[in-house]
């Protein structure tokens, strides 16, 4: 028995099991309208993906998944968690189905054919581009139409982006790897200290943040970590530093893809508000999420680790969201 291979499975049941019992209490099933188990098993499986493809999957996969024809086949399984939410409530729809099995396939279609290829192609950009705008235009939200559900769609398409990298295009130096070590903690806290007293600074005089003298419980601080680091600043730092940063310093080097991956980053932002923000371009948020790309940029180049991208990322966003939001 490979241990290593084991504990991943082991921590993963405990991770759900404990997420199960909290959305019991939290209250979930009534909010989504019952049928909390088929729902909750969705949320499982569209979590698998980004957990055990940090715990080294992608390795474990390729003897069973020999040829072309078997990878881009197995694709059409990650589009399993919405069929098993939508079933069971009697809301599956073609037209969402058929859009997941067209960007999963087709992705993966697409990088076959770059395979082996170190460089970034077409079929990056086309693949890149059209998971970035159907997570950014929330194309696939009314996949899972329930308040604090509506962003599962996202996790698949992240889903996407992993097995599609990791397993079919088998791009290298992508850094995605959930085993931390002592340098991404550091590195990242270290990126966290040089871009708060600009963030804090600049935030203020545009109006854009606001100081709130909170003070949270231990409880609150910890599962808004956890909660950020899992589903905002993991699929992000992937994305943006693990793939586009990844793919561009290759052709253009490390600085101009660092620079162009933190606009790219900033300008994601534009069409995300607060309430009290106007509807249209939000350019303030955007410049701050550009330099803000910078130093997430920095964490990931300094070791190529998406982990420490995503320690500078989660911190950031947890002390707007505590303080300065």
């Amino acid at each position: 028995m490979n241990f290593r291979r084991v504990l991943p499975v082991l921590l993963f049941v405990i991770l759900v099991a404990i997420g199960y019992s909290l959305a019991l209490r939290a209250g979930v099933p009534a909010r989504i309208g019952g049928h909390f188990p088929s729902a909750f098993a969705s949320f499982a499986l569209l979590l698998a993906p980004i957990w055990f493809f940090g715990f080294g999957a992608a390795e474990w996969l390729l003897p069973i998944l020999p040829n072309a024809t078997v990878r881009i086949a197995a694709s059409a399984l990650l589009i399993a968690p919405y069929v098993i939410f939508a079933v069971p409530r009697l809301q599956f729809r073609w037209s969402l189905a058929a859009g997941f099995l067209i960007i999963s396939v087709g992705s993966c279609a697409l990088l076959e054919s770059a395979r082996g290829k170190s460089n970034g192609g077409w079929q990056d950009l086309v693949v890149l581009g059209t998971l970035g705008l159907s997570v950014d235009f929330r194309f696939f939200r009314s996949a899972w139409p329930y308040p604090g559900i509506g962003g599962f769609s996202k996790l698949l398409l992240v889903g996407v982006a992993l097995y599609g990298y990791l397993v079919v295009r088998r791009l290298d130096g992508v850094g995605y790897d959930l085993r931390a070590r002592v340098h991404d903690v550091s590195i990242g806290l270290r990126e966290y200290g040089f871009y708060a007293p600009i963030a804090v600074v600049l935030g203020l005089a545009l109006g854009f943040l606001h100081w709130h003298s909170a003070i949270p419980s231990a409880i609150a601080v910890i599962g808004g970590w956890l909660f950020t680091f899992l589903f905002i600043a993991i699929p992000e730092e992937l994305f943006f530093r693990g793939l586009i940063q990844n793919l561009l310093a290759r052709r253009f080097g490390s600085t101009t893809a660092l620079l162009v991956t933190s606009v790219i980053f900033g300008l994601s932002h534009f069409n995300k508000r607060l309430p009290s923000v106007a509807l249209g371009f939000n350019w303030r948020y955007v410049l701050l999420a550009a330099i803000a790309g910078i130093f997430y940029g920095r964490a990931w180049m300094a070791k190529r680790r998406v982990l420490a991208a995503a320690i500078t990322h989660t911190t950031v966003d947890l002390t707007w969201s505590i303080w300065l939001r």
